[in-house]
């Protein structure tokens, strides 16, 4: 398979950054549609899980549109949402603009995942959705999120996994192999935009791998949270006291 915004080398930056300008203005729509609202449900129940301290000071990467940086909000925590691509933070502030209460002041900065703006122990919970498995080190990525922790602070992240079950994996992978380019066809004019999707996942090691490199990184309590027999999954760790 192949997918003219998927490279596995120096240039993957860069087509993920044409990737979400391309789709920038659609993505709520297209992930309302391929995930029939349930995307909405999954980051519900990892801001649950990851808002337990309100007043908490938290940063979202990979923030995006904003959903989970502004669900976070409403929970009383301080929130910074970072993300690398201007077209995406541009319809996230739109969101804030006429957001009420909390959610109006979750601040949005552009910014690196893999090096991230902030010193370490700034943050209380850093949180990530659909975005460690676009970025160019999965490893540097999750070693960033740690060092921004503070000490006993707690790291989530929210991704399509990979379910053990081998038929309802092949299920799933069939959907997002025929069903859900042809959204992207439909709505952006490009197959290859959601096609993107599997051809990701194909060469990321998911919910086991994500937790395998945490606990390799001494992060302790490492846990994975499945959704839906596994085709999305919740990781989380904290960070050694």
């Amino acid at each position: 398979m192949t997918n003219k915004f998927y490279s596995a080398g120096a240039q993957r930056a860069a087509k993920v950054s044409d990737l979400f300008a391309t789709i920038a203005t659609r993505y709520d729509l297209i992930n309302d549609l391929q995930s029939f609202g349930l995307h909405r449900v999954w980051k519900r129940r990892l801001v649950r899980v990851a808002a337990v301290n309100p007043a908490a000071r938290a940063l979202d990467l990979c923030c995006g549109t904003g959903d989970v940086a502004f669900a976070l909000a409403r929970r009383g925590l301080d929130v910074t949402g970072l993300d690398f691509s201007e077209p995406m933070l541009a319809v996230a502030g739109k969101r804030a603009a006429s957001a009420a209460g909390p959610a109006s002041r979750v601040r949005f900065l552009l910014g690196d995942a893999q090096q991230i703006p902030f010193p370490d122990a700034s943050f209380d919970v850093v949180t990530v959705s659909y975005g460690l498995r676009n970025l160019a080190s999965l490893e540097t990525g999750l070693r960033e999120m740690a060092r921004v922790a503070r000490p006993g602070g707690r790291l989530f992240a929210l991704d399509f996994g990979k379910p053990d079950n081998a038929l309802w994996r092949a299920v799933y992978f069939a959907y997002l192999r025929r069903f859900v380019p042809l959204l992207g066809r439909w709505l952006c004019g490009d197959a290859d935009t959601h096609g993107y999707i599997l051809e990701s996942l194909l060469h990321y090691p998911a919910q086991e791998g994500v937790a395998s490199l945490m606990r390799e990184m001494g992060l302790h309590d490492v846990r994975i949270v499945n959704l839906l027999g596994g085709i999305m999954s919740i990781n989380h760790a904290e960070r050694p006291r």
